[in-house]
């Protein structure tokens, strides 16, 4: 998967912080009974309602890469309108289709 450039820079000029925050997170991903596809899911929700655009194409990539298909990333952004409202699903869609999408 490739990470973007900050987090590279991040990763070359600070690896020991970049690293705890590696750690950190994979500890939270195993810290339940939820399954790798719930997990990504899961993840993908939590970057569109904190309107993360990078953050959401990173949980996507994360989730194709999982196996997850891209109508299942796709219908995560639809639920998001009865919660989050229909402008925020359909920004969050967009950002899914930066990487679903071939331009």
């Amino acid at each position: 998967m490739s990470k973007p450039a900050p987090y590279l820079r991040l990763h070359r000029e600070h690896p020991e912080l970049a690293e705890a925050y590696e750690r950190f997170a994979s500890a939270a991903h195993e810290a339940g009974p939820l399954s790798e596809r719930e997990r990504r899911l899961v993840k993908l929700a939590l970057a569109l309602a904190a309107g993360s655009e990078g953050a959401t194409h990173s949980h996507t990539r994360q989730a194709l890469e999982a196996g997850i298909g891209v109508e299942d990333v796709r219908h995560v952004a639809f639920l998001a309108a009865t919660t989050l409202g229909f402008p925020a699903m359909m920004k969050g869609l967009s950002w899914i289709e930066d990487v679903t999408v071939e331009g």
